[in-house]
């Protein structure tokens, strides 16, 4: 199977109109079932494996990842909302990841406490005037501007980064 592009690699090209806000919010709602679907009814020992010497973490330690983010996220759509300058500034060496042991919990609890964390994402961004959605602050490793609806998109497609590593490394074995 291809692997995914490193993310750290990857552009973006926020030349889309704003006014795709709702379907970037429909399929944030969705990244849940997505992950789900995936991992539900797949072995314990293919989750948790690293099934390449030089795979940083596991399907599962994937999924922890996203649940991991959500507080990120949420704080960079305050950050719209107070018209900051700058949005938050990741942890980009992933230390809660590293640190969080997801492989020692089972799949459910952490695919719970995902679809509950991003329901409430969805929840708030989804009743924002549709004019903040225009409203740009600068990504501080991106170094560009960035509306609220490229950080909807940019959150859709990191999302969609960890459902393909977590795709490949459970269909792998």
């Amino acid at each position: 199977m291809n692997r995914p592009p490193l993310w750290f690699e990857r552009k973006f090209d926020f030349a889309f109109p704003v006014e795709q806000h709702p379907n970037l919010c429909a399929r944030l709602r969705g990244t849940p079932a997505r992950l789900e679907e995936i991992v539900l009814g797949a072995d314990r020992n293919v989750l948790v494996r690293k099934e390449r010497e030089n795979e940083k973490w596991s399907a599962q330690e994937h999924a922890g990842h996203l649940l991991d983010l959500e507080p990120l996220w949420m704080a960079r759509v305050d950050d719209y909302l107070t018209e900051s300058s700058r949005l938050t500034v990741a942890d980009l060496s992933n230390r809660k990841t590293h640190e969080a042991q997801h492989n020692q919990r089972p799949i459910e609890e952490i695919l719970t406490e995902f679809r509950s964390v991003r329901s409430r994402l969805a929840s708030r961004v989804e009743k924002i005037d549709p004019a903040i959605f225009a409203r740009a602050s600068l990504h501080p490793r991106l170094k560009t501007p960035m509306r609220l609806v490229d950080h909807l998109y940019f959150v859709a497609e990191h999302d969609d980064h960890h459902l393909a590593h977590i795709w490949g490394l459970i269909n792998a074995s």
